[in-house]
């Protein structure tokens, strides 16, 4: 069968808060100046909001600008928050609560919202189709498609009906080719189509390498009188002794609470499992006092890009843009970044529209770099330079105290820029070096076992089809990753993908792609960068309700 052809003026690729700021900007743009835009976004869940995952504290300087009468329009913004504690975890019971005077003010969240951000995506998308956006879910976009002078010119969406042996089955149907100007990657962090256009056009060249963290969200119904809306709770330290990172719990409205835990992945104990790091959490008095009594809603789990401004890449690149997490531009100083995202949309769609209306438009939007860099997007990010880096070459203590430092005192502009230059993948140790790491067995009340996290996470694929999780040689998982590093799959992945079986004496990795939540950590942690995600069939992976 021969592809079917659409052809657009601008393609934009995940309907996440970057994407769908993009695409509603640009028409913004386009109907005040009577002009015709032919805008498109390609989702690969199976609706808008699906794959979205995020703590959330939701700050709304890029929403005012997209959306000066939100409130108006029934922006899914109800619970201001009231209160913000930060306490420090010094084991399983203790804790000390952190005068908000030695906490970074960007850590202090008076005027945000507690938010689902699937449900915002949601209302951003019915903004972008009521603005004539047309919002395509269900089709993932698999490969990139290139014009002769190589540019990029599109994209092309995944073939439905594909067996697992790569073979044609009934109802075969071949991806669509779509056709742009100009296409925006969108597609959160480690969007795997971003990843390839970093590398062709080398866009990492001059930039640190990225950092990246796996954050944990449980939605949990807990009772009225251990409930307070409007309260932030954030925590360092413990249970992450052999990892940095740090905890949240977010009292959201109709006695729901919001509960995880990022781990940062440069960790060097292969015996770590961010999953299991997790459920202990949850016993702490800290955060058990508020679960206590209450009901686990849903679960899922994301990978996170927390490089911050050493990371970013050239975002521009002859025929698109990279925005949003793609690129990299979440603000961990605030552990925020939506707002951020969305503000690179906005950047996006304004350096877009510019060049269409040209004479003579640039396949390179050069421009968006000047662009960038005059907005506060860009100064935002820089004052917030250090402080992962900080917290990486400090611990969370040194580094704490630094960024509050230069955060409180010198609004990040303390004459010094951190850089941590090794890639999370290399950290890990020998297994043998390392110790062991023994985690309670979950009790089914407070912590709970992969399986039936993920089932709460309403994750499916098509079983027959070919597995997107792909090996770039077999031979590594059993022959240098299980005597080297007692294969770190098992633990790092938050789903129960990878798993070690033994047959006749024989072992082999066995991949449960149907149990993937779509987190990318596998395509990061790797020791030997040997797992490349892919998109499955398009509407694949988990469905959030409200994450």
């Amino acid at each position: 069968m021969e592809r079917e052809v659409m052809e657009f003026d601008v393609i934009v690729v995940g309907a996440g808060p970057s994407g769908l700021s993009t695409a509603c900007k640009l028409k913004q743009l386009a109907n005040e100046n009577n002009q015709e835009l032919n805008v498109c976004v390609l989702e690969k869940g199976s609706e808008v909001g699906a794959h979205i995952l995020s703590g959330a504290v939701f700050e709304t300087r890029a929403l005012d600008e997209l959306f000066p009468d939100w409130k108006e329009k029934g922006a899914p913004l109800s619970t201001e928050v009231t209160e913000d504690h930060i306490y420090l975890l010094k084991n399983e019971t203790s804790a000390t609560k952190l005068p908000n005077i030695i906490t970074p003010k960007t850590m202090h969240n008076k005027g945000n919202y507690i938010a689902s951000m699937a449900n915002m995506c949601r209302w951003l998308a019915e903004q972008a189709e009521s603005l004539g956006v047309e919002v395509f879910p269900g089709f993932a976009a698999a490969n990139v498609h290139y014009n002769e002078d190589g540019s990029v010119g599109g994209v092309i969406t995944g073939d439905m009906g594909v067996s697992e042996s790569g073979e044609e089955k009934d109802g075969y149907m071949p991806g669509m080719l779509l056709t742009a100007k100009y296409t925006v990657f969108a597609e959160g962090c480690r969007g795997h189509l971003g990843k390839q256009i970093m590398e062709k056009f080398e866009l990492t060249k001059d930039s640190s390498p990225q950092h990246y963290a796996i954050g944990f969200k449980e939605i949990w119904d807990v009772p009225p009188e251990q409930h307070q809306e409007g309260l932030v709770v954030h925590t360092a330290g413990w249970p992450l002794n052999d990892a940095t990172g740090g905890s949240y719990l977010y009292h959201a409205e109709n006695n729901q609470v919001f509960v995880g835990l990022i781990v940062d992945l440069n960790y060097e104990n292969p015996h770590l499992s961010p999953f299991d790091e997790f459920q202990r959490l949850k016993h702490h008095p800290v955060i058990a006092d508020t679960l206590k009594g209450g009901k686990r809603v849903t679960y899922g789990a994301r990978a996170i890009a927390k490089g911050g401004f050493q990371s970013l890449p050239k975002m521009h690149f002859p025929g698109g843009l990279l925005v949003g997490c793609d690129a990299g531009t979440l603000n961990f100083s605030k552990i925020k970044g939506n707002h951020t995202a969305m503000k690179s949309g906005l950047i996006a769609a304004e350096t877009i529209f510019a060049e269409i209306a040209k004479e003579t438009p640039q396949a390179d939007l050069t421009s968006f770099a000047d662009n960038f860099k005059a907005s506060w997007l860009y100064d935002e990010l820089y004052r917030s330079r250090n402080f992962g880096a900080a917290i990486h070459k400090f611990g969370t203590f040194g580094g704490g105290v630094f960024n509050t430092l230069d955060q409180n005192i010198c609004g990040g502009k303390l004459p010094v820029s951190l850089e941590d230059s090794t890639p999370d993948h290399v950290t890990l140790k020998n297994a043998s070096d390392m110790p062991t790491i023994s985690y309670p067995k979950p009790d089914g009340v407070l912590s709970f076992d992969k399986l039936s996290s993920v089932f709460l996470s309403n994750t499916n694929h098509e079983e027959d089809q070919p597995c997107h999780l792909v090996l770039k040689d077999k031979s590594i998982p059993i022959q240098i990753n299980l005597p080297k590093y007692d294969e770190p799959a098992q633990r790092y992945c938050p789903a129960g993908v990878y798993e070690i079986v033994e047959t006749e004496g024989e072992k082999t990795l066995q991949i449960n792609a149907q149990n993937c939540v779509h987190c990318k950590t596998c395509d990061i942690k790797d020791p030997n960068q040997n797992i490349n995600w892919v998109v499955p069939e398009g509407a694949g992976g988990p469905n959030y309700p409200n994450m």
